[in-house]
């Protein structure tokens, strides 16, 4: 368990980008397995990304291609840059961070894709 913090959300046309970044606590990041999940409004929270510590990445289906996950040893920090972004991306983003059955979430950043 951590405190994880995003930042980089905001509102964006559809086929716009942006980059969301999640600093975590260096005892967390060094270990575990970091990712980011979505929440919209009457879904579950889905993975959208995620990344180990030797770079081994896997993405939601509907934003391969689109999204790039990766992480900065040095800073502590894990981006998910996003691009070509489409509404039904519209959702709530958190920064995740897995070992075993522990989790750490961020609180959240607003990610908006509409005209």
């Amino acid at each position: 368990q951590g405190h994880l913090l995003e930042s980089g959300g905001g509102l964006v046309q559809p086929g716009g980008s942006l980059r969301l970044s999640c600093a975590a606590p260096e005892t967390i990041f060094r270990l575990y397995v970091m990712g980011w999940y979505r929440q919209a409004p009457g879904k579950q929270r889905e993975l959208v990304a995620a990344i180990s510590s030797n770079d081994n990445t896997n993405y939601l289906d509907s934003v391969k291609g689109r999204f790039t996950i990766s992480r900065d040893n040095s800073k502590n920090t894990v981006s998910l840059q996003m691009n070509s972004l489409k509404p039904e991306d519209t959702a709530v983003y958190y920064c995740n961070a897995k070992i075993g059955g522990i989790d750490a979430w961020g609180q959240g950043t607003q990610v908006t894709v509409s005209s």
